[in-house]
């Protein structure tokens, strides 16, 4: 009942106003229209003469509510008073320009007596709608403008507000400086843009000027007393944001960044959500393109078992499956922790009546087989895998039992349920491993190879090879950040160390995409980019934490650990690569596997788990000739 007074009470507002607003366009339209009109044309002189003597007072009787009932029509009485945009706009115009087109037809489709009544002349109805476009739509800004200087939310600012400097003059710049214009409370004043573009120079936007090109930063401070510059320029710069950044630097300037278009668009953060400025950021390369209708198509309304769900990767492809509809998302993975917080993302994400959460061992057979006879996936993404390179040198029973018997446990079932893929998370490190982890990654190769000989095609086994991704559990970055918050010293174990390094979002991506183009049997390699090297690295993470290398931290080399390599390798000896539809993605053709079957090679591999550990990687050199092993 209470909401029923309350929209009662809202239109009778709007209808109020905008009848109002509605004669008065009208009234002065007769004005301009008569007003000091030729005797000649024998035209009374006043507005309300015209009225009198060409009987056009009841064209008020009809025209305001046409107006106000077609400005309904438009949505106009449900939105809120104070928040109007340019669509808004825009249908505001169009319901008033239909009133004036009907303000003409109408009087002329009754009738002439109606028509000598009720019709307006043709000039009085176009300088009316002109009227009316400027009367409504500056009410309506008016309003807005006046709640956004004195009624935003929050209290003004007291004490110290910062100045900053936006670089970027395009949409995700103005969006941030409208947002910050109209929210109070922030702090944060916006004083000028930045641009590369020579066009937008000594422009404005929103009132504020673009000073000039980014290479002006170490004037900012003196000319505006900025003391932060904020990015806003597209994922795609990766270079410039680095020489932007780098600059920011040199100038003692604090470096933020605003939320990618992606974000924005999808409604999860604010254009007024910045953030520091991370080694991602520096280190990302342009967004991969994908092929969203091909990997929709593949998930959309079928069941995916993604195993190794609450890990870095495996979280992420959950992310993503879920984001394409498919029928049932099962989130398996051992470690109960890491799954309810996967879990909990996905409801945050809205995916909750999609999921279903499975606590289970890879390697156990029987309770696996239980997941696939309840659920029987038709994709099965195999993420699940232990991959410290370090711990798993000094157990490498461990390693085996995870890695490739849980491999040959989950594709024995897909191939037995009838699965229509099955997608192995693979590694560089399973190019000519020097250690225990990628030796197992090339022997749960090998396993999908084998059960792809032995399927007859009914289910397609493919792997997927990528390098370090940033930010992932175990990888270097996360250990130098809590490195650099324990002031130091950050270890790095060589100075020569390279690794490729992705984004988890851009890795998992691919991942799909290689799904939908793999062939029966493939390694597929993600293409990295250059390889970077850890040192660099680490530099940069304390440059971005206000911290001088070798100064205020210190970089300490520790030596190379256990089966490490200075660089990782993509393509095994004796492999030829050719490309795909994707041009991130490749082929390998490597040799033709061995002749065992899969039984045979998962026999082999569960002997060498009651070995010692160095008869256990002699063991597995057996198995994987190009494996050379570290041996203390």
């Amino acid at each position: 009942m209470a909401l029923s007074v309350r929209t009662f009470q809202r239109s009778a507002f709007f209808f109020a106003v905008y009848g109002f607003l509605a004669a008065l366009s009208l009234w002065f339209a007769y004005e301009l229209r008569f007003s000091g009109a030729d005797a000649a044309l024998k035209t009374p002189p006043t507005s309300w003469d015209a009225y009198l003597h060409q009987q056009r007072p009841a064209a008020l009787l009809w025209v305001i509510p046409l107006k106000v009932l077609l400005l309904g029509l438009a949505g106009q009485f449900r939105g809120v008073f104070y928040y109007f945009r340019l669509p808004d706009a825009l249908r505001m115009v169009v319901a008033l320009a239909v009133a004036s087109v009907l303000m003409i037809a109408l009087p002329m489709a009754v009738g002439d007596d109606a028509s000598n009544r009720f019709a307006l002349p043709h000039g009085v109805t176009l300088v009316d709608f002109n009227l009316s476009v400027v009367a409504f739509l500056g009410f309506r800004v008016a309003i807005r403008a006046l709640r956004e200087r004195f009624g935003g939310s929050g209290p003004a600012t007291k004490g110290v507000v910062e100045r900053i400097a936006i670089v970027g003059a395009g949409q995700n710049g103005a969006q941030l400086a409208a947002e910050l214009l109209s929210r109070r409370g922030h702090g944060i004043v916006p004083a000028c843009f930045l641009d590369d573009d020579p066009a937008k120079h000594s422009l404005e936007i929103h009132g504020i000027p673009v000073f000039g090109s980014p290479e002006r930063i170490p004037e900012l401070a003196e000319a505006y007393g900025v003391s932060v510059v904020v990015l806003a320029l597209p994922s795609t710069s990766v270079r410039r944001i680095r020489e932007i950044s780098a600059l920011a630097s040199a100038a003692h300037l604090r470096v933020l960044v605003v939320p990618s278009m992606a974000e924005l668009a999808g409604g999860r953060v604010r254009a007024s959500s910045i953030r520091p400025i991370s080694v991602e950021d520096l280190l990302g390369r342009e967004p991969a393109r994908l092929d969203d209708d091909a990997i929709a198509g593949m998930i959309k309304g079928r069941v995916v078992l993604v195993t190794g769900a609450g890990g870095s990767i495996g979280s992420e492809i959950c992310r993503q499956v879920a984001a394409r509809s498919p029928a049932r998302l099962v989130l398996l993975d051992q470690c109960e922790v890491l799954l309810y917080q996967a879990e909990q993302d996905l409801i945050a994400a809205g995916a909750g009546a999609l999921i279903t959460p499975v606590v289970a061992d890879v390697a156990d057979e029987a309770a696996m087989r239980a997941v696939f006879a309840r659920y029987r996936p038709a994709l099965v993404l195999h993420a699940a895998a232990h991959k410290h390179v370090p711990m798993m040198e000094s157990q490498p029973a461990e390693a085996l039992k995870n890695n490739v018997l849980g491999t040959h446990v989950v594709a024995a079932l897909a191939a037995e349920h009838g699965a229509d893929k099955f997608v192995l998370i693979s590694s560089d490190k399973a190019v000519n491993p020097t250690n225990v982890m990628g030796a197992s990654k090339r022997l749960a190769e090998l396993v999908i190879r084998a059960h792809q000989a032995a399927a007859a095609g009914a289910t397609q086994f493919l792997a997927v090879r990528f390098g370090n991704v940033l930010g992932s559990s175990g990888s270097v970055i996360p250990i130098f950040r809590r490195q650099i918050a324990a002031g130091g010293p950050v270890t790095v174990t060589h100075p020569g160390v390279k690794r490729y390094f992705m984004t988890i979002p851009e890795a998992v991506g691919l991942v799909l995409q290689s799904a939908t183009l793999g062939e029966a049997g493939d390694i597929l390699v993600l293409e990295m980019g250059e390889p970077l090297k850890i040192i660099d690295v680490a530099r940069q993470l304390i440059e971005l934490s206000g911290l001088r290398p070798d100064i205020d931290i210190e970089i300490r080399v520790v030596g190379l650990r256990p089966g490490e390599k200075l660089v990782e390798e993509l393509q095994c000896d004796g492999e030829q690569f050719r490309p795909t539809a994707h041009p991130r993605i490749f082929r390998f053709i490597s040799p033709a596997p061995s002749a065992a079957s899969p039984a045979e090679l998962a026999a082999q591999v569960g002997a060498l788990l009651r070995l010692e550990t160095a008869a256990c990687k002699q063991g597995v050199r057996g198995l994987v000739p190009e494996y050379v092993p570290f041996v203390e």
